[in-house]
């Protein structure tokens, strides 16, 4: 292969990531220092568990269920990794919340939330493809591309690269379904996600049968549509929730999380959701 089709390759991986860091994250400095301070937690992460396994690897068991395990146990340690840094997270916004009471000023807006939680989201996805992607490219610059006995249809290359573009899609939008579930104590959106990360992660033990890929990629993308929407979905019911209440603070100063109200009242719903999903 050439220099071109190795940048073609880390653009399917990140290129969508790249558009939501310029479009949304990057015009804000505090969201900029949250993606850097997500990705490399979760880079941290991945290390310290991949340091765990790697006194079993390699697995030299030809069946499934050993991976199943590692899997297991990988999607275990990131959705606990998850709610702590939830926790964290809602220190902090107590505490800027405090600051902005004390100096009169308006305290996060449901949006502001959101935006952190995505740029949260796509540290995690960031990650995840440096880890799983970008770290087995730099062959793909050479003058020859590789497959795999069992994937022979597709470089392994290509594949590498889209499953990367699965996981970024499902990490970053399920960070803001998870924050929304964790605030709101909503179970669905708290089940949704490690259920959605634990399928989609043993979707691809389907790599192992031969011509696996050609169904395991597919499936994959479907995970990520369904987060997609799902996320979407509830961006819009909550922001919806908000505007609704608008008639309750008409004609009386706005304060508190009222100012919240007005703020979103002055723009429809889809142009928020639109924003927060990245369109």
């Amino acid at each position: 292969m050439t220099v071109a089709a190795g940048i073609g390759y880390a653009l399917l991986a990140l290129g969508p990531s790249l558009s939501l860091f310029l479009s949304v994250i990057a015009k804000k400095p505090f969201l900029i220092l949250t993606v850097l301070a997500s990705t490399l937690l979760w880079l941290i992460s991945l290390i310290v568990l991949s340091g765990v396994w790697r006194a079993f690897l390699p697995l030299k068991s030809t069946t499934w269920w050993p991976y199943a395990i590692l899997i297991i146990t990988s999607v275990g340690f990131q959705e606990g990794l998850r709610v702590l840094l939830w926790r964290a997270y809602k220190r902090l916004e107590d505490i800027l919340d405090a600051f902005a009471d004390r100096v009169s000023k308006p305290r996060l807006f449901l949006t502001d939330k959101m935006q952190i939680a995505l740029a949260g989201g796509l540290g995690h996805g960031v990650a995840h493809a440096v880890f799983f992607c970008l770290s087995l490219l730099t062959p793909a610059f050479g003058p020859a591309t590789f497959f795999v006995e069992r994937c022979a249809q597709i470089p392994f290359f290509l594949v590498s690269a889209q499953i990367a573009l699965t996981f970024v899609t499902i990490h970053t939008f399920s960070m803001v379904i998870a924050f929304n579930g964790y605030a709101q104590g909503n179970k669905v959106d708290q089940y949704f996600v490690p259920a959605i990360h634990l399928v989609a992660g043993m979707v691809t033990l389907v790599n192992f049968a031969s011509g696996g890929c050609v169904i395991g990629i597919p499936i994959l993308y479907l995970m990520a549509v369904l987060t997609l929407i799902h996320c979407g979905k509830m961006v819009f019911r909550r922001l919806t929730e908000i505007r609704s209440r608008q008639g309750r603070v008409d004609g009386s100063p706005p304060q508190g999380h009222d100012m919240e109200v007005n703020q979103l009242s002055k723009y429809p719903s889809w142009k928020f959701a639109s924003a927060i999903i990245g369109a």
